[in-house]
C-alpha cells in the first residue's frame, strides 16, 4: 500500500507482518521494480496524491497487466460545485479539494488509459463508519465529527473504487526532470522579417 507523504510508516522496514513487509515510503517514489504486484490496495491516502493526473500511470507500472488497483477513503457523494454547504463551512479548508466523489474517480482514471475501471461507488453508509472512526481515534476532532453529524450522507461519504492494468497500452516513462540543452543564439534577428522589440531608453 503507497503511503502518503503526510501519513506515518506502518512499521518498521524488513520486519515481516503476517506475509508482509510494511515499509515507509513516498508515495512518488515507490522503491519497486515495474510488475512486482499483483495488485495494490491503497486504504484513507489516495486522495492526498492520487488526484494528479499523472499519477496513475506512474502507479500502474508497479503492478502487472491485468492486476488490479483499488482504493478505499474518504470521498464526497456528489462533486460540490458551487459554494460549500453553510454546515460544512467549520471544517472545510482548503486541502479538502482533495475529496471527490465516486463518478469523479470514475472518469479520472478512465482518462488516463492506462486501467479499465471495474468498480467505482459510495459505500452504504460509509459517512456513518467515518464518523465512528473520528469519534474513536481523534474526539477533539469537533470541527470534523460535527460536519459529519450535521451533513449526514448528503455530502460527505466513503468512497471505493477498483480498476485493472491495461495489458494493452504501454506506460509513458514517468517525467522526473526535464533535460536540458542551450545553444547560443542571437538575442534579435538582422534582416528581413526580423521581430522587433521594444527599446529601452538611453540617457
Amino acid at each position: 500500500m503507497p503511503r502518503s507523504r503526510r501519513t506515518p510508516g506502518c512499521g518498521r522496514t524488513g520486519r515481516r507482518w503476517g506475509g508482509s513487509f510494511p515499509i515507509h515510503a513516498d508515495a512518488r517514489s515507490l522503491p519497486f521494480a515495474a510488475g512486482f504486484f499483483d495488485a495494490v490496495i491503497s486504504i484513507d491516502s489516495f486522495v492526498y496524491y492520487g488526484t494528479d493526473d499523472l499519477y496513475l500511470n506512474y502507479l500502474a507500472r508497479f503492478v502487472r497487466p491485468g492486476g488490479q488497483i483499488g482504493i478505499a477513503g474518504a470521498g464526497l457523494t456528489q462533486e460540490i460545485d458551487g459554494p460549500v454547504p453553510e454546515h460544512l463551512r467549520g471544517w472545510w479548508g482548503p486541502s479538502m479539494a482533495c475529496l471527490h466523489s465516486a463518478h469523479w474517480w470514475h472518469r479520472h482514471w478512465e482518462r488516463s488509459g492506462v486501467a479499465r475501471v471495474d468498480l467505482a461507488d459510495t459505500m452504504t453508509d460509509g459517512w456513518k463508519h467515518w464518523l465512528q472512526w473520528q469519534r474513536a481515534i481523534a474526539p477533539d476532532n469537533e470541527a470534523e465529527i460535527d460536519a459529519l453529524d450535521a451533513d449526514r450522507g448528503r455530502h460527505l461519504g466513503y468512497v471505493r473504487a477498483l480498476a485493472r492494468r491495461r495489458s494493452d497500452i504501454a506506460l509513458d516513462d514517468p517525467v522526473s526532470s526535464i533535460p536540458v540543452a542551450y545553444t547560443e543564439q542571437p538575442l534579435y534577428r538582422t534582416g528581413e522579417g526580423a521581430a522587433t522589440g521594444p527599446r529601452r531608453p538611453r540617457g
